[in-house]
């Protein structure tokens, strides 16, 4: 009688775990309609713009891959901002100016910022852990509020005249994508 049960209670196990994997799989081959992903955000139609630029369409790209697409947008846009925040530094004649834009700098570099934000957003997809990118992504949208309105509440907002709080909207509009996808990969939408 030991050997019935044994043998039964390792099938159960078997299917059980298959199961379970075959449940936590789904949710990352989830294809979902960018409208619908779109919708979460803050901007919708900024977010159908961008996810329906992916090379290669959105029709039948699932979760993980629009992450991905996601963030590769965010860093290149990420760096685009470093650069343009380096040449206002090295062209600005205003000490206020130049203060201000040492300080974006930083929010947006590696160290302490963006950039290094979006390295933990991809260090945490490879690791399949979702909940992590979506920490990343408001921690690129963190840094970057610090850059515009300063680092507390009774910091003054910089009159900057520059292009640099346009870069600075379009970073953040694009980690909020990246916060709307992992919100599905994670459950919290379905």
């Amino acid at each position: 009688m030991a050997m019935d049960i044994k043998p039964s209670l390792l099938s159960f196990l078997v299917v059980l775990l298959f199961l379970l994997f075959a449940q936590s799989s789904n949710a990352t081959n989830k294809i979902v309609e960018v409208n619908k992903i779109c919708n979460t955000t803050i901007h919708p139609s900024f977010c159908s713009k961008i996810l329906n630029s992916k090379p290669g369409g959105t029709n039948r790209a699932d979760l993980i891959t629009l992450v991905n697409y996601t963030i590769g947008v965010v860093r290149s846009n990420v760096t685009n901002t470093i650069r343009l925040i380096k040449s206002l530094i090295r062209n600005s004649t205003n000490s206020d100016a130049k203060d201000h834009y040492e300080l974006c700098l930083k929010h947006f570099d590696y160290d302490e910022g963006a950039l290094g934000e979006v390295e933990y957003a991809e260090k945490m997809l490879k690791a399949k852990d979702y909940q992590g990118v979506n920490v990343a992504a408001s921690g690129v949208m963190a840094t970057v509020d610090g850059c515009v309105f300063g680092d507390s509440p009774s910091d003054p907002v910089f009159p900057d005249h520059s292009s640099l709080p346009k870069y600075a909207e379009y970073v953040k509009q694009v980690a909020d994508i990246i916060c709307a996808i992992c919100n599905y990969l994670t459950g919290i939408y379905k």
